[in-house]
């Protein structure tokens, strides 16, 4: 008699081996709810499988990309306002043993801040490219007399530069007067207080003025004794007297229709260059109507031999005997 074999069922199930065996579409659409619900869920869950990483890192990189543009904005803004100027190589050595007027720099550092908004908003500081030209034009010609209309922090190192020679500041604004000091060892370096009384809205008529009037022209005479409504007659005595070498003006501050305007600066400036041999004057905000209009009538463009920025050098060579400040007709007023 055979020896009794345990009854042992199949591992595959009938369904899934009737599910394994090819299915007509006809027999599709007789399936049992049940089963084509498991076969939906199967093709969702394998299609949330590769959509979920790729989501995650599409969103990691936005994320990322708007870290780096704030970074960049930041950076960028805060980099935006002009650092104070540097010190050029001429201005370290110059500063190479303390003095007041190495310790005042940077300006601000110094002041109080009630006195620091109040001067400078009327500070016009050179960029250090157009500080350089100046600076160079005073180092080939020290010692020498140098005037300059205007007083600024950056103008004390001239006076270094300028050592053995005179250096004569004329400044109407009490600010700058009460807050920027400059100590020599010599007594060749001066301020002076001095007074303007046009404002720069009569640019135009003092203009027509001078094209029309005897008085204005080249030849009329010493400057002190002039009619001409342009002619500054209160300055000190001493800068009549002196040839000047280099002139420079930066002053008064002509940034406002009221304020005072630079059109009695630059023809003064042309009329004592034309008494000297041959005088560099310097011309700062030359991209302003009034410095422009002014330098061309008075300055000419024929002497303009460098130029940086906004500042202009004019070359001028004495021709006391010539009626005519250029050589060239005027330029139209329109």
């Amino acid at each position: 008699m055979p020896p009794e074999v345990p009854y042992c069922r199949s591992l595959v199930t009938p369904v899934l081996v009737r599910s394994l065996s090819p299915v007509s579409p006809e027999a599709k659409q007789e399936l049992p709810f049940t089963h084509k619900h498991w076969q939906r869920t199967k093709k969702m869950n394998f299609t949330k499988k590769k959509v979920i990483p790729s989501l995650v890192l599409i969103l990691a990189t936005v994320s990322i990309l708007r870290l780096i543009r704030i970074t960049v904005t930041s950076y960028s803004s805060s980099s935006s306002s002009p650092p104070p100027p540097a010190f050029t190589p001429l201005q370290k050595e110059a500063c190479a043993s303390p003095s007041p007027s190495c310790t005042q720099l940077p300006l601000h550092e110094s002041m109080s801040s009630t006195n620091r908004i109040g001067t400078l908003a009327n500070m016009t500081w050179l960029t250090e490219k157009e500080f350089q030209l100046l600076s160079n034009l005073v180092t080939r010609r020290a010692p020498c007399n140098l005037l300059i209309f205007g007083l600024e922090q950056q103008y004390t190192f001239l006076a270094s530069i300028n050592a053995g020679g005179t250096t004569i500041f004329l400044e109407d604004d009490p600010d700058k007067l009460r807050t920027i000091k400059i100590k020599t060892k010599l007594n060749t370096t001066k301020i002076y207080k001095v007074e303007y009384q046009v404002p720069a809205k009569d640019a135009y008529k003092l203009l027509k003025h001078a094209r029309k009037s005897q008085a204005c022209t080249a030849s009329s005479g010493r400057l002190q004794m002039s009619k001409c409504r342009l002619a500054l007659r209160n300055l000190p005595q001493e800068v009549y007297d002196l040839k000047w070498d280099v002139v420079v003006v930066d002053g008064p501050s002509g940034n406002a229709p009221e304020a005072p305007g630079r059109m009695a600066a630059i023809y003064s400036a042309a009329v004592l260059a034309r008494n000297g041999n041959e005088t560099n004057v310097v011309v700062h905000d030359v991209d302003r109507t009034i410095e422009k209009w002014f330098s061309w009538e008075f300055l000419c463009d024929e002497n303009l031999v460098s130029s940086k920025g906004k500042l202009w050098n004019f070359r001028i060579r004495g021709q006391l005997n010539s009626t005519r400040f250029c050589s060239s007709e005027p330029v139209m007023l329109v």
